[in-house]
């Protein structure tokens, strides 16, 4: 890996408010930009050492919070952004704001779980020609497997999640164990979609289903064999919209990397590393976004 990396904060304006994230690029001129769209509760920190990995193949790496999470400001603020509204106005937001920082090289980017469903629906992809998705699928509660973990998710995302957010004025993710706080009406939303046979796409309020045809790109949709929310069918739900899109699917178990367990984070963690990395980066780079040597 490259040592002459360097880090960079950056802020871009979104109705009135700042998503706050990080450019990471490497020590020659880039060949390439990769825009990594968060999970949910998930903070851009967590993806440090992924974004690292493609700046040292010659590739500039962004990585940011959504509105009312992590560094882009306290969710009481922001009490009123949805799970919509980060995947409609933040993700987008954040692609027109690397393409017009970089606009001679190629675009390509990688969304996380609701990252991915954003681009899923067309979403940030006007400046992309291939992305990946990382275990993103339809959130059906009534999917999970085993019992147990269905319980406990529909336990929090219907009953103590609604609760505690319309107490508390916001989402606390980090006692409920769900990553990090987020605002209230993403939280009422995300119970209220879990509930649905086909998640968003039986919301009649978002016409995501349309929005899943429009898109025309590469796609490479990656799941893991442990991941008891984006299982194989789950996500084989979400891609099977998309249909003016060229999607691959994968599916790795932690054998593959050399671990006993991923789950739903797992494949971006700096303990799978470069053995779940390269494959990813492989297939979104390409030659042309390898420096020589």
């Amino acid at each position: 890996m490259q040592s002459d990396l360097t880090h960079e904060d950056f802020a871009v304006p979104v109705d009135g408010a700042l998503i706050r994230g990080t450019l990471v690029r490497p020590g020659g001129e880039p060949t390439a930009v990769v825009v990594v769209h968060p999970a949910t509760a998930t903070p851009q920190g967590f993806y440090a050492g992924f974004a690292d990995a493609i700046a040292a193949r010659g590739a500039v790496a962004v990585t940011y919070d959504f509105r009312g999470t992590g560094r882009s400001g306290d969710p009481r603020r922001f009490w009123h952004l949805r799970m919509r509204d980060w995947m409609s106005q933040d993700v987008p937001a954040v692609a027109r704001w690397a393409a017009q920082r970089f606009p001679d090289v190629p675009h390509r980017a990688l969304g996380h779980s609701i990252g991915g469903h954003a681009m899923a629906l067309g979403n940030g992809v006007a400046s992309v020609d291939r992305f990946v998705l990382v275990s993103s699928h339809l959130g059906v509660t009534q999917e999970i497997e085993p019992l147990g973990e269905r319980l406990r998710v529909a336990f929090i995302l219907r009953v103590v999640g609604p609760v505690l957010s319309r107490t508390l004025g916001y989402m606390p993710g980090r006692r409920l164990g769900l990553g990090e706080d987020i605002p209230v009406a993403a939280m009422i939303e995300w119970g209220q979609w879990s509930q649905l046979p086909h998640y968003f796409y039986d919301d009649d309020t978002m016409d995501a289903a349309a929005s899943a045809a429009t898109v025309d790109a590469d796609v490479l949709a990656v799941g893991v064999s442990d991941d008891a929310w984006a299982s194989p069918h789950q996500m084989d739900a979400l891609t099977a919209r998309m249909t003016g899109a060229r999607v691959e699917r994968r599916t790795v178990t932690p054998e593959q990397v050399g671990l006993s367990r991923l789950g739903h984070h797992g494949l971006l963690s700096r303990r799978a590393g470069d053995a779940a990395w390269d494959p990813i980066l492989d297939w979104l780079l390409g030659a042309e976004a390898h420096p020589e040597g």
